[in-house]
């Protein structure tokens, strides 16, 4: 039987509201930011009510750009950016699949040690490999290319541990069932295992495509040109000190759209991610 305690839950809601305040407070003050001009924002005098330049910032921020560090759109940041986390999600998923179904499903020598070779990677991000990753990069002549931006970091250990996990929850009857129907690997890859796994790729999906939007250090080596820079370069090239007043009012415009993309794949593929996460750890 459930007992009902008003006490502690008012005590639950008042300290989970008070958590979302401090999360959104500073995101509605990027909002409130970006519809006033930068004398406005830096002066101190800024009110908690929006402005009336709104429009006029957030045209100039996704046509216009900025007229003093980074002269490129934020509109073509946002496609940059979207290639990037598209294409690095889609191919952790295709990699750590098909590792994930080799490790799982193929009998070969030292098939454990393969596995955990891959997990140790774990241990090697970007940030250790970054001088040979860079120089292969910039001998296959892919600097300032979206192949660049992606194909780096599409391997994921995370992936293929997630798949694994949820490959070994599945009934060895399967399995068999498709043997005696006469499918091959592939076909039993596509037809079963595939359509099982939606939830899980979801899952991986939506976290993959967070960790390549947000990715700085990689994009900010690799791209030279303006028109292929990603939106997180974007807003720090917006900060960088002058002697000219910082265009505080386009950055902050600019933070928000950054925001956008990110909050709507986690909206739209909500239930399927929570889904993938526990049907996962079962």
């Amino acid at each position: 039987m459930v007992e009902h305690r008003p006490l502690s839950d008012i005590i639950a809601y008042a300290i989970l509201t008070l958590g979302v305040f401090i999360v959104a407070f500073p995101v509605y003050l990027a909002l409130i930011a970006s519809t006033y001009d930068a004398a406005t924002v830096v002066g101190g005098r800024m009110p908690l009510s929006p402005g009336d330049q709104m429009l006029e910032n957030y045209y100039r921020a996704i046509f216009v750009g900025g007229a003093r560090t980074s002269r490129e759109p934020v509109a073509q940041m946002l496609i940059n950016s979207f290639i990037s986390a598209f294409g690095i999600a889609l191919g952790k998923i295709f990699i750590s699949m098909l590792s994930a179904y080799a490790v799982v499903y193929f009998r070969f020598p030292f098939r454990k040690t393969a596995f955990w070779i891959i997990f140790v990677t774990l241990m090697l991000p970007v940030e250790v490999r970054i001088y040979p990753t860079y120089k292969v990069v910039a001998d296959l002549k892919m600097l300032d290319t979206y192949a660049g931006l992606i194909l780096p970091l599409i391997a994921s250990a995370t992936g293929t541990l997630l798949f694994r996990q949820f490959f070994m929850t599945i009934p060895e009857e399967l399995l068999e069932a498709s043997r005696i129907d006469g499918a091959g690997p592939f076909r039993f890859f596509w037809d079963t295992l595939l359509p099982l796994s939606v939830t899980t790729i979801a899952a991986l999906f939506v976290i993959q495509f967070i960790y390549g939007w947000n990715q700085y250090l990689w994009p900010l080596l690799i791209t030279t040109q303006d028109s292929m820079q990603t939106i997180v370069i974007g807003i720090k090239k917006m900060l960088y000190t002058t002697d000219e007043l910082a265009e505080w009012q386009l950055a902050m415009a600019t933070a928000i759209l950054a925001m956008l993309p990110p909050v709507a794949v986690v909206v739209f593929m909500q239930r399927l991610f929570v889904r993938g996460l526990v049907e996962t750890e079962k």
